[in-house]
This record gives structure tokens, sequence and C-alpha cells, in this order.
């Protein structure tokens, strides 16, 4: 299984920067989803890696070797577009056996490799089907079995559930990850859905502006975002401004309009400007009983009760703030309504903490 190190990787497009430095190691056997924008870079970084692209500046090696140069070919990657790219005038079979038989690999192993990948896929029923005889799915795991026979060890996804529908996509993402550790695959997976990539990846890599600004788990990239752009593209967050009072193991913040709130310990200077960030899961509500509370930093009314399923969202107007929100169980969906005053508080080491972008927070949060 091989290692895939991108060093200081650069590409521009007619002007256009698709890569900004971009660094990233990714280690045998891990399944990496980068996560990002439209537009931040994400494929142009897939390509680099299986060759159709070539950086301007910056080295991609694998397995140790310098491939920068190297053809596709050559490079054991294979890429899975979102499109799948069946030959429509083959069967599923004969797709399958598409590379086996391009390498000139022996007819009889090739065989075997082809129906231990149908059955893989559980497809091995439908080896005589026409792609346009299959449901997005079942080509979607064609497709996928065509690029294991292939023999190659790194498998790029392109946002290969894209097109598919819910229920579908949240079963494919088991089977895809699955099938991956089975193949002892070392994966990247390109996605701009952050439910994707937090349920599927060992590591989550968030790409902007063609460079990778945070590298971790799933739980350290949603719990411990590095940047405030971080904290509300990976997972749904309050975001609020204030000047330092206080640092050390909490660090506390006060709005303008004079509310304060605390966060995680931070060297933030005192009178300096910050953002605070805490998730919308993170976030408690309590039902007042007086008109204050020495437990909540803030009060406000809730204006929308949104049902979600397992979860509730409420949102809370709190004046010289806007809306806050907070996701709860659905099972408390009877506990609030439209009208209702509720003090808002969270626990500290759950906010992250930043200093104000030196861009301005508006420019910071900007998607595209």
């Amino acid at each position: 299984m091989p290692e895939i190190v991108l060093d200081n990787l650069c590409k521009s497009f007619d002007g256009v920067v698709a890569a900004n430095g971009l660094s990233l190691t990714i280690a045998d056997g891990e399944y990496v989803c980068i996560l990002g924008p439209t537009g931040a870079g994400k494929t142009t970084c897939m390509r680099m890696v299986c060759g159709l692209t070539h950086p301007d500046s910056g080295k991609v090696y694998l397995d140790g070797k310098d491939v920068t140069e190297d053809s596709v070919d050559s490079r054991n990657a294979t890429m899975l577009s979102q499109t799948y790219a069946l030959f429509p005038h083959l069967n599923v079979y004969e797709n399958v056996m598409f590379a086996p038989r391009i390498k000139g690999w022996p007819e009889d192993s090739s065989k075997q490799i082809v129906r231990s990948m149908l059955h893989m896929v559980h497809l091995e029923q439908k080896a005589e089907w026409r792609p346009d005889e299959l449901s997005g799915g079942q080509q979607q795991r064609i497709a996928l079995a065509r690029a294991l026979a292939s023999g190659s060890k790194v498998l790029l996804l392109d946002e290969p559930l894209r097109a598919l529908d819910a229920r579908l996509r949240i079963n494919l993402r088991k089977e895809l990850r699955s099938l991956a550790k089975e193949m002892n695959l070392t994966c990247i997976h390109v996605t701009h859905d952050q439910d994707e990539a937090l349920e599927m990846a060992d590591k989550i890599a968030v790409i902007r502006n063609g460079r990778i600004i945070q590298f971790g788990t799933p739980r350290d990239v949603f719990e411990n975002p590095a940047t405030p752009f971080v904290a509300n593209f990976v997972g749904r967050s309050n975001t609020l401004v204030g000047k330092v009072v206080s640092n050390g193991d909490v660090t506390v913040v006060e709005t303008d309009s004079g509310l304060r709130m605390s966060a995680r310990g931070s060297d933030l200077p005192v009178g300096s400007e910050a953002v605070v960030t805490v998730k919308t899961g993170f976030t408690k509500l309590v039902k007042l009983i007086a008109d204050t509370d020495p437990e909540v930093f803030a009060t406000g009314v809730v204006e929308r009760v949104l049902y979600e399923g397992v979860t509730i969202t409420v949102e809370v107007g709190v004046e010289g703030l806007g809306l806050i929100s907070a996701s709860l169980p659905n099972r408390k969906y009877d506990d609030y309504s439209v009208g209702d005053r509720v003090g808002i508080t969270w626990v500290p080491s759950k906010a992250s903490v930043f200093p104000m972008p030196p861009e301005g927070l508006e420019e910071e949060m900007r998607l595209d």
C-alpha cells in the first residue's frame, strides 16, 4: 500500500490559482476525504496525484518515489469520476474486464479477478446487463469494480456519490469504505458533503483557495477547528464577535452589547478582537424561571422551531447578537414554542476562540 505525499504543489489555469502551496501526506491504507467548497481546488489536487494534471511547481510522491513527471499509466493510481464513465456498448462483465485485457494479463487470471470484483460489489448476477439497464447505485458499484480490477493500490474518488438519492448515498458510503479497507487501498475521496466526509474518512483535509488549512481525524476537525472558516464549514456553528476580557484556562470575550461569553483557553491579548464559534449541537438552552439566570450568558426569544427528524433546531433571537441556534434531540420538540423566553449557555471547552482574521470575518467565512 503506497504512501501519498504532495509537496508544495502549485497550479494555475489562465491566471486562476487552483493549487497554492498544497501539501499533504496520506499514510498507507488511509481513507482521506478532501473537503471544501466549490472551486477550492479539490479535483485539481486529485488530478495531480494521478497524473492527469501537471503541477506548475512542487512534487508528487507515491510510496517514496517522485512521480511528478511519470505518466498516468505508471502511477498505479485509478481515478473514479462522478460520471462513472462506463462504456455504454459493453456489458457489466466487459466493463470490468477492460483494464485486465488492456494490460495483457493472462485470460484465466483476468476472468478470476473480474468474477471476484463482481462478487465483491454484489452484482455478479447482472454480468450480462448493459450500463443503461442499471440503477445509478449499480453503475457506481460497477465503476468501482472496474477501478479495483485494474490492480491499482491508490483509489481516487471524485464526488462518486453526488448524483445518488439520499438513501442510496448513505448505504453506499458504508459499502465503499468497507471495500476500500478490504482491498487494502490508499484512498482519496473528494467531496463537498461534510456528513459524507465525517462518516467515511480516517482523516479529513479541509481545502480552501488551493491550500490545506486543516488535516486531522473527523472528530478533531469537527470539535477543534483550526480557523473560523473550518468551524463554519464543518458542522453548523454559532459565530460571535467581541473583545477579550481575560485569558488563561478560560477565555472571556465581551460583545459590543456587553454580553460576556466563555470559551476554551487561549493566550489572545486582553483587549484584542476575537471570534468565538460553538457548534449548534454544543449550544444549550435553559428555560428561564426568572428574568435572569447566572448560568446563562444571554437570553432571547424563540423565533423558530425546525423539526429535522432525529433532531430539532431552535432559533433564538438575542438583542444585539441576532439569531443563535441550538440543535436538540427531537424528544424536546414540544418543549419549545415561538415566543418562549430562554437562556443560552455552553460548556466553555466546547467553544473555540480565534483572533479576528486580518481580512475580516466576512471574507474569512466566504464560501466561493
